[in-house]
């Protein structure tokens, strides 16, 4: 049963709690909740930390009156937060406007949203991040406001290092920044290409053609296809003349935290392997079946079967940085996910028998794992794409029970779980786990119209925009409490306060890589093992595959919230 305090039983009596003013208590984070809001009919709930409080107000922001009030639960333990919480609830409450949480004696929330148009401006923001890592060109102030700067790496004379095999200059334009960094590396542009085009080929008009506010805008074709074909452009630059596909083009070590017209290091193209490889050619596969240029799409799906060629002639050679260069690794020795994703996305664009007979005789298992999802979450592309597209019914049926299952236990891993977010091993780059698992659960929904899931979508969004035991909202500009000092060379370097809004941080990592250079709180818990600090690159980076799911999941949300 539902327990009213007094000022529920007064509004009983009244015509509407609207008539009841309070006092607005000072604003605290220790009550954690969604800080951008909640769609009208979406599940409504927030967190109290360590509190004695019995009982909640919604407050109107605009008149200060309660519009609905109820008790908070009972006391529980957070081992994972190394908290003592209650919660609240007020999911039946479904009138827009702009509201706070007000709890007498402790505080007041920050202000948030019920909305129906709740995360438009969030979803263009996430994805526009990538137009402000882009490689080789200018910023400019009519596209790119006060974050405008000059061209940075032009790329057009990059030195092939020895490991690429190959000798002498090239030129490899375009592309995005990958993170914090000026690395462009094919592994995570493709892998974050591979979450936005199915983005796109689920709901291919969630993003219009002048949404954007890019240079492409107006030319007839979605924004968010042409802000993708300018990092697969770089990617195909990144094809040896023999099919395969180098690793990544970087300097030897990492620059300052200087601004990309500031940097004068030579850039290399570095390694080739069967994993960059195989990645590109699903990519460009992918974006062949999307992108309405037949020349374009035809040259990609040339690029993408002569890569698949190459990786049957070399299919197990890893890449592992070479001694004199320092750049980011993206490791990997089990190709079994990149085969997977490669034979999927080639199958569905050529229709032929040999990709086919591969998925066929190739079992693959889908129980979600926290960390490095750049190695592992590939297969789960490749197998939302044929459950999507594929007439091979029954190796669809068989993979879509299998991810169900994996999503039926995420589900109940989140309702188990602190804060109500399928992770609970929080390692590098955590905020893009619990967007990962939001995916599956999305896929899940999609198929089976099962409303579980798509609650478990809202509270995994809940949790990144701050209800989560730091109390910040996790992405730039969208929430009252949100990171400043992100771990992003531009964002540092160009002298802004303000960090470029939609750039989501990646989140409490409880290995602390940096702790050397951040000053973490002794015996610091789990799940707040996060520091809005520049040096903290294991806690506070950006990167395009945490970008990538936050994208997703938020053109999902448009669409099916409603």
């Amino acid at each position: 049963m539902k327990f009213f305090n007094l000022t529920t039983l007064l509004c009983l009596f009244l015509t509407s709690c609207g008539t009841v003013s309070i006092k607005k208590e000072a604003q605290t984070d220790l009550i954690r909740i969604n800080q951008v809001g909640f769609y009208p009919n979406a599940p409504k709930t927030f967190i109290v930390a360590d509190t004695k409080a019995t009982a909640f107000d919604l407050v109107e922001e605009a008149t200060g009156t309660v519009k609905y009030s109820a008790d908070l639960s009972r006391e529980k333990n957070y081992s994972l937060a190394a908290e003592k919480v209650k919660t609240g609830s007020f999911s039946d409450f479904d009138v827009e406007g702009t509201y706070y949480i007000n709890i007498k004696g402790l505080g007041s929330s920050y202000s948030f949203d019920i909305s129906s148009n709740l995360l438009s401006l969030s979803l263009l923001s996430s994805l526009k991040t990538n137009y402000y890592q882009r490689a080789s060109t200018p910023i400019d102030s009519l596209y790119g406001g006060i974050y405008a700067r000059p061209l940075g790496h032009p790329d057009n004379q990059v030195a092939f290092h020895a490991s690429s095999g190959r000798k002498g200059f090239t030129e490899s334009t375009k592309g995005w920044y990958d993170a914090g960094d000026y690395g462009k590396y094919v592994i995570n542009g493709a892998y974050s290409l591979g979450q936005m085009l199915m983005l796109y080929e689920q709901y291919p008009q969630v993003i219009g053609d002048r949404d954007l506010n890019i240079p492409e805008s107006g030319n007839g074709i979605n924004d968010l296809l042409d802000e993708m074909k300018y990092e697969m452009d770089w990617l195909l630059s990144m094809q040896d003349t023999d099919g395969g596909v180098f690793f990544k083009l970087t300097t030897l070590e990492f620059s300052g935290m200087v601004m990309p017209h500031m940097t004068n290091a030579q850039r290399y193209i570095i390694g080739k392997g069967t994993a960059s490889t195989l990645d590109f050619a699903a990519v460009a596969a992918k974006m062949a079946r999307s992108f309405p240029d037949q020349a374009y799409a035809d040259h990609l799906k040339q690029a993408a079967e002569s890569a698949w060629k190459w990786a049957l002639k070399h299919p197990d050679l890893p890449f592992t940085n070479p001694k004199d260069v320092k750049t980011g690794e993206y490791g990997d020795t089990d190709f079994h996910q990149e085969w997977f994703w490669a034979a999927s996305e080639l199958y569905l664009l050529t229709g032929k028998e040999t990709y086919l007979s591969y998925l066929l005789d190739t079992a693959v298992e889908f129980n979600y794992q926290e960390g490095d999802t750049w190695k592992d979450f590939m297969k789960y592309l490749g197998a939302f794409a044929l459950i999507d597209q594929s007439e091979a019914k029954a190796k669809t049926q068989e993979l879509k029970d299998l991810i169900i299952q994996d999503a039926d236990r995420l589900l109940e891993k989140l309702s188990e779980n602190d804060y109500k977010q399928a992770v609970d091993d929080f390692q590098w780059g955590s905020n893009s786990d619990v967007l990962n698992t939001a995916i599956i659960m999305a896929q899940a929904y999609r198929w089976t119209g099962d409303a579980a899931y798509l609650e478990g979508v809202h509270e995994s969004v809940d949790y990144v925009y701050g209800k989560n035991a730091t109390g910040y909202s996790f992405v730039a500009g969208f929430g009252t409490k949100t990171p400043m000092f992100l771990h992003h060379r531009p964002s540092v370097a160009d002298g802004i306060l303000a960090p470029i809004p939609g750039f989501i941080s990646g989140g409490p990592n409880y290995d602390r890589q940096d702790k050397n250079d951040v000053d973490y709180p002794e015996n610091v818990a789990p799940m707040k093992s996060w520091e809005d600090v520049v040096p903290s690159y294991a806690s506070n980076e950006v990167c395009l595959n945490w970008n990538a799911p936050l994208t997703y999941v938020l053109g999902f949300l448009t669409t099916e919230a409603l």
